[in-house]
């Protein structure tokens, strides 16, 4: 049974909200960046990157960073730029972006449910980087980017979000990326219990997108139980922040890669080292992009290639085995160009499939990479398959939409609570 409960937004006022939120930092490279900060003194970004202000610089990651954050924020607060609902609601998300529609509800969900496997995982996390942003957690109080879920659609929540959405959001902008963003506050009692309710009768929910996240809240979440003899369970350090789309709103893009060089291999030699496990098709075409699942795309000094791998290369009833990131991995990129951990090696980038074929041809053609791989996207069923078996999948395997902005909703976990 999940827990996902409503909460106490601090959220930008509505002439300010389509300036406040912001996309991921990492969205932005260095001229960007300082090109938002220099001309919009509301973004989201100047709370992220505190230093801008002053022009004192800090340690990334470091407490006097992680504090002048904190203060950004409280700024902000003070500022009226957010205020913060005075009762515990639900709110409905829409975001329109080339022609794909997602609608979710922003929520908060239980550390508990994430200790105990109701949360269910398909990723491995790095102990560091959940330490990391533990630390953060810990020292700002506050998630501004939610962790993205995905349930099995229930027919009372899709018909309760057919009937918000009949009427006028609470927030309604897009952005320079052309990317439309709606919100609605669910704020009516019968509603809330509602979803509550029908929450509560669904076994499992999955991660999609954000499983540090999840791990440096569960981790705070630990420290701060083992510190409060007094704990009720109800303090807002035990739920962190959420965002819930039905398996049918979300859509799992391929994550594709390149490789530097052919690790001393000629291209006549790694084709006929490719024909053992793979049927190999030259494709006349200028882009490309598998069809189906199995097949790998491979593009090298001008040319497109199709390689379908054999049946007898993986076995089917394998969750893991049958993936293609991992057949790519154990048939083409370990044995052929040495390439054993995807997460270290700095001879592999990784592309989103969202960026299209033409951004592995492009990256080959500039001479960045010698050769580069596409995928076929992973579907939902697969990634529960594996979630459901507790196997995890290769690094790099799914790029899952939508993608949030920072700052929309944010979630404080101090001590009053939010819930």
């Amino acid at each position: 049974m999940a827990k996902v409960i409503p909460f106490k937004a601090i959220r930008p006022t509505i002439d300010k909200v389509h300036l406040v939120a912001s996309r991921s930092v990492d969205g932005y490279n260095t001229p960007e960046l300082k090109d938002k900060l220099a001309s919009n003194p509301y973004s989201f970004l100047h709370v992220i990157n505190p230093d801008f202000e002053d022009g004192n610089k800090t340690k990334p990651g470091s407490k006097e960073r992680l504090q002048k954050v904190k203060q950004r924020f409280k700024k902000f607060v003070k500022e009226k730029v957010f205020l913060q609902d005075e009762q515990a609601y639900y709110y409905l998300y829409r975001q329109i972006k080339e022609g794909n529609t997602y609608v979710g509800i922003i929520a908060c969900t239980s550390i508990d449910d994430y200790l105990n496997g109701v949360i269910k995982i398909h990723e491995q996390t790095i102990t560091q980087r959940e330490e990391k942003l533990k630390d953060y957690l810990e020292v700002c109080e506050f998630n501004a980017e939610p962790v993205l879920f995905s349930y099995p659609n229930d027919a009372e929540i899709d018909s309760l979000c057919e009937d918000v959405l009949a009427y006028r959001p609470e927030y309604d902008f897009t952005n320079t990326d052309k990317v439309r963003h709606s919100l609605w506050v669910i704020n009516k009692s019968k509603s809330i219990k509602l979803l509550q309710e029908r929450f509560e009768k669904i076994p499992n929910i999955y991660i999609a997108d954000g499983h540090h996240r999840s791990a440096s809240s569960a981790l705070l979440g630990k420290l701060r139980s083992k510190n409060n003899p007094n704990q009720t369970g109800k303090e807002a350090y035990n739920y962190y922040l959420g965002v819930f789309f039905p398996e049918s709103q979300l859509k799992i893009y391929d994550y594709n890669r390149i490789v530097k060089d052919l690790n001393g291999l000629k291209i006549e030699d790694l084709l006929k080292q490719l024909n053992k496990s793979f049927e190999i098709k030259k494709i006349n075409q200028k882009i490309y992009k598998p069809t189906k699942l199995h097949e790998i795309s491979m593009y090298i000094a001008g040319t497109w290639f199709s390689l379908q791998t054999k049946p007898n290369v993986y076995n089917s009833s394998d969750p893991v085995g049958s993936l293609d990131a991992q057949i790519l991995t154990e048939q083409i990129l370990s044995p052929l160009l040495n390439i054993h951990d995807l997460k270290v090696d700095k001879r592999i980038g990784f592309i989103p499939g969202v960026k299209g074929p033409e951004a592995l041809k492009k990256s080959v053609d500039e001479g960045k990479a010698a050769v580069a791989f596409g995928l076929y996207p992973v579907t939902m069923q697969h990634l529960k398959w594996i979630a459901d078996t507790n196997n995890i999948m290769p690094p790099k395997s799914t790029w899952v939409e939508p993608k949030m902005r920072s700052g929309l909703l944010v979630y404080s976990i101090q001590e009053e609570g939010s819930v």
